[in-house]
C-alpha cells in the first residue's frame, strides 16, 4: 500500500518549455516572451523564470521557471498573461509547444 507523507513540505516544480517561431516570427516570439516572463515575476508561486534564445538558431526558444510547487504552475497557467502568451505564441511557432514539468534530481 502506498502512503503519503502529509507532513513533508510540496515539491519545487521545474518547468522546462521549448517554442520554435516560424519563418519571420522571431521577433515577435521574443516580444512575447518578454512580456509573459515579467508578469510572471510578479506571480506569488513563482521563484525564477528566465527566457533564452538558442545561439545556433535563432528561431528556437526556451524558458526556464521554477514554482513553488505544481498548485502555484496551475495557477500561473489560468493568469490572464499566460493566457494571451499561449494563444499568441501558438500561432507563431512551426512545431508544437513543448511543456515539459520535473523535479530536481537528489
Amino acid at each position: 500500500m502506498n502512503t503519503v507523507n502529509t507532513s513533508a513540505p510540496p515539491a519545487t516544480l521545474f518547468v522546462f518549455v521549448r517554442l520554435h517561431a516560424a519563418g519571420g516570427n522571431e521577433a515577435e516570439v521574443l516580444d512575447a516572451l518578454r512580456a509573459v516572463v515579467s508578469a510572471s515575476r510578479t506571480e506569488i508561486g513563482c521563484i525564477s523564470i528566465d527566457a533564452f534564445r538558442s545561439c545556433r538558431d535563432e528561431a528556437l526558444f526556451f524558458i526556464h521557471s521554477v514554482w513553488r510547487d505544481a498548485n502555484a504552475f496551475d495557477d500561473h497557467a489560468e493568469f490572464p498573461h499566460t493566457k494571451h502568451f499561449i494563444e499568441a505564441v501558438d500561432r507563431l511557432v512551426d512545431e508544437p509547444r513543448q511543456v515539459t514539468r520535473t523535479i530536481r534530481l537528489d
